[in-house]
């Protein structure tokens, strides 16, 4: 834990939108009634959900800009610089598992892949190039992993299913996953075999922080910040007009992190830190963003304890008088909501609440400044 340093606001408030609206996603009332934008689509397209994972994985780069750029300028060894991106690799991957397997720990059926995992895996390839690759192939790189994902999954045949097949089944990344990680995949996956954070669909979600990393370096340039804030909303739109069009031959695919969805989702992204930036560094508009800013300066520990703290609601059990057995979190939805709100407002509610209880508990922290830091 150590003391709040220079921060760039507008991307700790995006940053803390982000983990709050991961939380409402996450955590309905019940999966019964959820309202369609706060799902993820099925398959192909997109919904105001499936915003929230890109974005997150954008953040990383944008602070890894500002961070290890930071430390090179200050003279700091590769080796050193190294160290610390395996330490906090290491340290997020190991999280993600323990969430994964918490509360039952069965190794033998535990989802190797997942959120934190992907982050983490992510976070050390992008920060490997941005420490050994000059600006111009770190640009070459992005542009390697994003075109030769592309190739791999429109060209390399699928035994029994040919080449090009973009379908929940038959795909690359579906084969990939069923066989490297049979029996260690999201149980809830689109189909039985495939992980949405699985193998090689990490490879274009790495290109989404290196998106991060180059809006960072623009951000911290020496350029007047009316030409930085223009410069982002020109660059957004752009990436916004590419994703459209190479959805016309990729189509736009979150579970799959199509090269088309990377390129889509970070000029969203780059949109939408341009408001905030806009907004708050520029205009000095602050306050109402303030509880985001509490939430995105203890992201991951939210995150985990969020989703530590739901696991128990689903797991925590007891057998009625009338002998049904019901959950923690059943009791609380039906009890707290549905008992005098509508099905799927009620719903919403319950994780407005438990969004609502994290911004406390980070608020003690915030205030007390401390900030878990990995």
């Amino acid at each position: 834990m150590s003391n709040q340093s220079e921060r760039l606001i507008s991307l700790d408030m995006f940053r803390g939108l982000t983990i709050a609206f991961m939380i409402l996603v996450n955590n309905p009332g019940s999966w019964s009634y959820v309202y369609p934008p706060l799902e993820h689509a099925k398959w192909h397209g997109w919904t105001p959900t499936d915003l929230v994972f890109p974005f997150f994985l954008f953040i990383v780069g944008v602070a890894m800009a500002f961070s290890l750029n930071k430390r090179m300028e200050r003279g700091d060894s590769f080796s050193q610089l190294f160290g610390k991106v395996v330490r906090r690799t290491v340290i997020i991957f190991a999280l993600g598992l323990f969430l994964g397997l918490f509360p039952f720990f069965h190794f033998s059926t535990m989802r190797i892949p997942g959120v934190l995992q992907r982050i983490a895996i992510c976070y050390f390839f992008a920060a490997l190039i941005v420490l050994k690759a000059s600006p111009k192939w770190q640009i070459g790189w992005t542009a390697i992993l994003l075109i030769g994902y592309w190739l791999a999954v429109k060209l390399i045949p699928v035994p029994g299913y040919g080449a090009g097949v973009l379908e929940p089944i038959g795909n690359l990344c579906w084969y990939i996953d069923s066989h490297l990680l049979a029996g260690h995949t999201w149980a809830g996956a689109p189909v039985p075999g495939f992980d949405p954070e699985g193998i090689l669909s990490t490879i274009p979600a790495i290109a989404t922080v290196m998106f991060g990393v180059f809006t960072g370096n623009w951000l911290r340039s020496s350029r007047d910040k009316y030409e930085k804030v223009s410069g982002l909303f020109v660059a957004g739109n752009f990436a916004l007009f590419a994703g459209i069009v190479m959805d016309i031959w990729l189509p736009i695919n979150k579970n799959m992190w199509t090269s088309s969805y990377s390129v889509f989702m970070a000029g969203m992204a780059a949109i939408f830190l341009a408001m905030c930036y806009w907004i708050i560094d520029i205009k000095g508009y602050v306050k109402w963003a303030q509880p985001f800013v509490v939430f995105g300066s203890n992201a991951i520990a939210v995150y985990v304890l969020s989703g530590i703290i739901a696991r128990i609601t689903i797991y925590t059990k007891w057998t009625q008088a009338d002998g049904n057995v019901i959950s923690l979190k059943t009791w609380l939805f039906e009890n707290l909501f549905h008992s005098w709100a509508p099905d799927y407002f009620a719903s919403l509610l319950y994780p407005i609440a438990w969004n609502l209880i994290f911004l406390g508990l980070m608020w003690i922290l915030y205030r007390k400044k401390i900030f878990i830091k990995i």
